[in-house]
């Protein structure tokens, strides 16, 4: 592949296929629960271990409930990963998310200052609701016309 040939959109159906797939991926699992449920875990996980430094000036919030923290925000980007790759259990990752969201509040910082609270509650409540689509019916398949029929102008041939 050369630049030439990106320049020119030779091979942009690459990127057309590439979306295609990733679109029909995202339609078969609760795609957008598993995101909010790993956003909601980032923050939780982040701020009893984070320190602002503002010129000579530290602000640290390092708690003591840090360890607890970083247990609710690993567990959250799990069941956020496993909502996407073992959608089956999409349920039981919906109430888990839902639980430790609502545990994160006084564990960790208000549940990561109410962001990671928020976003795994979203996230927990997508995923129990999620359900897979149907399939779409096949249309019936058109009857076959016989061409003798056809040109005797649709009258049936007596031989």
């Amino acid at each position: 592949m050369s630049a030439e040939s990106m320049a020119t959109g030779q091979n942009e159906h690459v990127l057309r296929v590439f979306r295609r797939r990733f679109r029909e991926w995202r339609g078969q699992r609760p795609f957008w629960a598993g995101l909010f449920t790993l956003f909601g875990g980032i923050p939780i996980a982040y701020f009893p271990y984070a320190s602002l430094k503002l010129g000579n000036l530290t602000l640290s919030m390092e708690t003591t409930a840090g360890a607890g923290s970083l247990i609710i925000g690993v567990l959250l980007v799990t069941l956020g990963l496993t909502m996407w790759f073992h959608h089956i259990v999409r349920v039981f990752a919906g109430v888990a998310s839902i639980l430790l969201a609502l545990i994160s509040i006084p564990i960790a910082n208000l549940g990561g200052f109410v962001i990671g609270f928020l976003f795994a509650l979203v996230g927990g409540a997508l995923s129990i609701s999620w359900v897979p689509g149907k399939p779409l019916p096949v249309p019936p398949a058109e009857a076959v016309h016989d061409s003798a029929a056809d040109a005797d102008g649709g009258r049936p041939s007596a031989g």
